[in-house]
């Protein structure tokens, strides 16, 4: 990587907790340069626009978020038990200041910046389809029921996560986190998992 791509990485790396914390008005392009040390022209050097950063910043955000969730996923053998620690890593592992990505972002973006939306459909297209792997995984391996609908567990996931994050962060307690995760750890046992023959 060359000076000017590092620099380029340093500047999204900074703003990543920026705009997660504060979202794409919040985030003054002054809060960028106290946060690189940059001036202005050192910035815009490597970007044409607030709104290309605040989108490479997202994508790096969600990438580090993601990251820390997966972690350790390919060691467990089961996919249900992969499942269940995915979800535990939701709960208990944010890297990123400010929360999830994608639901700041998700939520900030949906008043009209095409850039940023388009950023948070692809990511949770990615997380979707990184669940209906590990439950068409888990239905080849015989871990996981086949009359499983693996798109609809996915989604009911994804939404339950992030709904009780959101419940979470507005009575600032984590009881909807908790709740959700033990909803979670029963309905995988009960409706996903595979009985043995």
């Amino acid at each position: 990587m060359g000076k000017g791509e590092d620099t380029r990485q340093r500047i999204i790396a900074a703003a990543a907790p920026l705009f997660n914390k504060q979202g794409y008005a919040g985030c003054a392009l002054k809060d960028i340069m106290e946060a690189t040390g940059l001036e202005k022209g050192g910035i815009y050097r490597h970007f044409t626009c607030k709104e290309e950063i605040a989108a490479e910043a997202f994508d790096y955000a969600w990438a580090v978020s993601l990251g820390m969730r997966r972690n350790g996923l390919d060691e467990i053998p089961n996919q249900v038990d992969r499942l269940k620690h995915h979800i535990a890593a939701f709960a208990h592992r944010s890297i990123i200041p400010g929360g999830c990505p994608l639901l700041n972002t998700g939520v900030d973006s949906d008043n009209g910046n095409p850039l940023l939306r388009e950023r948070v459909q692809k990511a949770l297209r990615g997380w979707q389809q990184m669940l209906r792997s590990t439950l068409n995984e888990g239905r080849a391996a015989g871990t996981i029921r086949e009359d499983v609908d693996v798109d609809r567990v996915a989604r009911l996931i994804i939404a339950a996560l992030e709904g009780a994050l959101l419940i979470s962060r507005i009575e600032k307690n984590d009881t909807a986190l908790r709740d959700v995760m033990d909803y979670l750890d029963q309905y995988l046992e009960i409706q996903v998992r595979a009985t043995s023959r």
